[in-house]
C-alpha cells in the first residue's frame, strides 16, 4: 500500500474557512462527506487516474469529476486542443464550427438523436427536455422513478435519489407543491407500477424518463425486459420514451445504453463526456420532435454559453479519443476486475454486499441484495460504507463519499492501479 494514514491539514484549514464563505463549504452538496463522515480533500491537481490534494497526498481516483474523465484527467490531447481554442477566445455567443462538429459526432453515435441542443449542464438538459415532451404531446404529467436524479429543477426533485438521499432529504424545501404536482413516481424495474399509473391517468402522461442505468441511487441496473417494456407502454399510450445517459452516454458503450441495450427511445439527455471535463449538456432526439425548439419552433430554451467553444473542443478530442480500437473493450475488462475484487474481498471476510459493473461504471451496496430499485438501496448498512469508505481514503483510494453514487474507471487506470485498489481493500474491508 502506498500510505496508510493521510495528512491533512491545509485541507482541513481550506475546508474550515470555505464553510464560512460558501454553503456547507462546498459548491455541490456531496462534495461535503456528509454521509461517510470527516472532512473531505481538497483538490490541488488533477492527472491521468490520479488525484493530489493540498497536503500533496497523492491518490488512485474512481470518481473522474463524476463520470466525465473517461479518458483520465487533463489528457494531454484534451490540453493541447485547449490550449490552441484558448488562443481564440473562451465565449463566443455566437454560432461556431465547432458546435457542427460536435453535433454531427453525436448525431452519429447516439441512435435516438437525429437533431441536437448543446446546454451548459445536465440539469440544462434535462429542464428543456421536460419541457419539450409536455409539449409535443400537449401533456403535462410525467413518470419519473424513485432514487432517480435528474438535475435539480423543481419538477424532478420527488425521490430524486443522489445528493437528497445522501443528505437524507426526501424532496427540497422551497419547491411548491403545484411544480411536482405533475410528477408521478414509480419503483425502478416494476413494469406493472408504470402500467397502473398509465391506466389511472389515461391521455395525460407526456412521457417517460429515466437513467436507463440508475447511478445517482447507487449502481443498479434495468432488470431484463424493463426498458422494453417501458418502449412498449409509451408506444401503447402515446407518450414520448426518454433516456438521461449524462452518466452512461459515451460511457457504457460509445452510443450509450441505448446501444448497448439495443432499444431506442425519443429522446435523450446528455453531459459529462462529451464536455471532456468542462461543463456541458445537451439534449436531442427524433427531428420532429427537436424541430419545436426554438427559433426553429415554438418551445423556447436559451443560454449565453451553450455550445462554448472550449467545451465543444474538450468534446471533441474526448470522442476521437473513445473511437479508438479497443477503448470499449479495455474500459469493461479493468471495471470488472474491479467490482468482481471488491465483491469477493468484501464476501471473504463475511460481508452483506452486492454489486456490479457495467463498462466503466460501477457500484456496490453493503446489503444481502438483490438491489433492483432505491427501496433495496435504501436497505445498505451506509454506517459500514463510510468506514470503508474512509478507510480507502486513507490508504490512498477516493471513491464517491456516498453509498448512493456510481464509480468510474478510465482508460488511464492501468491494471496495477486496480491490483493496488484491491490490495488496499483487503485491507481496510478486512478491519471493518
Amino acid at each position: 500500500m502506498v500510505n496508510t494514514t493521510i495528512k491533512t491539514t491545509k485541507s482541513q484549514e481550506v475546508f474550515a474557512a470555505a464553510q464560512n464563505l460558501m454553503p456547507g463549504g462546498v459548491s455541490s452538496p456531496v462534495r461535503a462527506f456528509k454521509s461517510v463522515g470527516g472532512q473531505p480533500i481538497v483538490f490541488d491537481r488533477v492527472k491521468g487516474a490520479y488525484i493530489w490534494d493540498v497536503d500533496g497526498n497523492q491518490y488512485i481516483d474512481y470518481v473522474g469529476t463524476w463520470g466525465p474523465a473517461i479518458c483520465g484527467h487533463a489528457h494531454p490531447e484534451v490540453i493541447a486542443a485547449l490550449h490552441e481554442a484558448l488562443e481564440k477566445g473562451t465565449s463566443f455567443g455566437a454560432p461556431s464550427v465547432l458546435e457542427n462538429v460536435l453535433a454531427e459526432m453525436v448525431i452519429d453515435a447516439v441512435p435516438s438523436i437525429e437533431m441536437v441542443r448543446f446546454v451548459n449542464s445536465g440539469t440544462e438538459a434535462c429542464i428543456g427536455v421536460l419541457r419539450l415532451m409536455r409539449a409535443f404531446t400537449n401533456r403535462d404529467k410525467i413518470i419519473k422513478f424513485e432514487g432517480c436524479y435528474h438535475g435539480h429543477a423543481d419538477a424532478f426533485l420527488v425521490k430524486a435519489g443522489s445528493g437528497v438521499a445522501t443528505l437524507g432529504l426526501p424532496d427540497s424545501p422551497g419547491v411548491p407543491k403545484s411544480a411536482t404536482s405533475t410528477t408521478l413516481t414509480a419503483p425502478f424495474n416494476d413494469l406493472e407500477a408504470v402500467k397502473a399509473l398509465f391506466e389511472e391517468n389515461r391521455d395525460e402522461i407526456a412521457g417517460v424518463i429515466l437513467e436507463p442505468v440508475v447511478g445517482n441511487a447507487g449502481f443498479i441496473a434495468p432488470d431484463a425486459g424493463f426498458l422494453e417494456g417501458l418502449r412498449e407502454l409509451t408506444h401503447e399510450h402515446g407518450a414520448l420514451l426518454v433516456f438521461d445517459e449524462v452518466m452512461t452516454g459515451f460511457r457504457i458503450a460509445y452510443g450509450g445504453a441505448q446501444e448497448k441495450f439495443g432499444l431506442t427511445p425519443d429522446l435523450t439527455t446528455l453531459g459529462k463526456v462529451i464536455g471532456g471535463g468542462l461543463p456541458v449538456g445537451a439534449y436531442g432526439g427524433r427531428r420532429d420532435i427537436m424541430s419545436m425548439v426554438a427559433p426553429a419552433g415554438p418551445v423556447y430554451q436559451a443560454g449565453t454559453l451553450s455550445g462554448n467553444p472550449l467545451a465543444m473542443t474538450a468534446g471533441i478530442k474526448t470522442l476521437e479519443l473513445l473511437q479508438k480500437p479497443g477503448t470499449y473493450e479495455y474500459l469493461d475488462r479493468i471495471t470488472k476486475k474491479l467490482a468482481d475484487g471488491l465483491l469477493q474481498i468484501a464476501k471473504e471476510n463475511g460481508h452483506a454486499i452486492c454489486g456490479g459493473q457495467i463498462s466503466a461504471m460501477f457500484g456496490l451496496f453493503y446489503t444481502s441484495g438483490p438491489v433492483h430499485n432505491y427501496e433495496d438501496a435504501k436497505k445498505s448498512d451506509t454506517a459500514k460504507f463510510g468506514r470503508f469508505h474512509r478507510g480507502m481514503l486513507e490508504h490512498g483510494v477516493y471513491l464517491a463519499p456516498s453509498q448512493f453514487e456510481a464509480g468510474f474507471t478510465s482508460f488511464a487506470h492501468t491494471e496495477e492501479d486496480i491490483d493496488q485498489t484491491l490490495a488496499v481493500a483487503r485491507d481496510v474491508i478486512s478491519s471493518l
